[in-house]
């Protein structure tokens, strides 16, 4: 039985009615790094190629926002935000599995690194709204120092 087996996720998406509870995100890293781990092994090898599979999702990302403005001639519109969206969502699900095959707690070093950039953003500080924007916008905001 895999790891995948082991853990019930929700097959709700999050932003629709319901929703995806934030345990089931957790438990689906750590049901990743449990099937990585037992078909994959654990050596350095393999978790040097985790690592890299960020930098692969990253290059679909970029692929993905090129689609968007059309950069590309020969192809033209060929995505929408939404894609792009979803590619940095793969960017960042595959970052914690990494995190996790390395030992470390997602859940914690989500945290850490979200303190770290609350603390240099300027001014009064503010709760991060849902909307993944500071002040309620559409998130369309840098990050200082991430």
């Amino acid at each position: 039985m895999t790891g995948l087996e082991h853990a019930h996720v929700s097959e709700e998406v999050p932003g629709e009615e319901g929703g995806c509870a934030e345990e089931d995100i957790w438990a689906a890293i750590a049901a990743s790094r449990a099937w990585l781990d037992d078909h994959n092994g654990t050596a350095e090898p393999e978790l040097g190629l985790r690592i890299l599979k960020i930098v692969e999702e990253a290059g679909e990302a970029a692929a993905a926002w090129i689609g968007t403005v059309g950069q590309n001639p020969r192809k033209g519109v060929t995505h929408g935000r939404q894609d792009v969206a979803d590619e940095l969502g793969d960017v960042a699900f595959t970052a914690l599995v990494a995190a996790a095959s390395l030992g470390y707690d997602p859940r914690t070093l989500l945290t850490q690194v979200a303190a770290k950039v609350v603390a240099r953003l300027p001014g009064p500080q503010q709760p991060l709204a849902p909307s993944g924007g500071l002040d309620g916008t559409s998130g369309d905001v840098g990050v200082p120092g991430a």
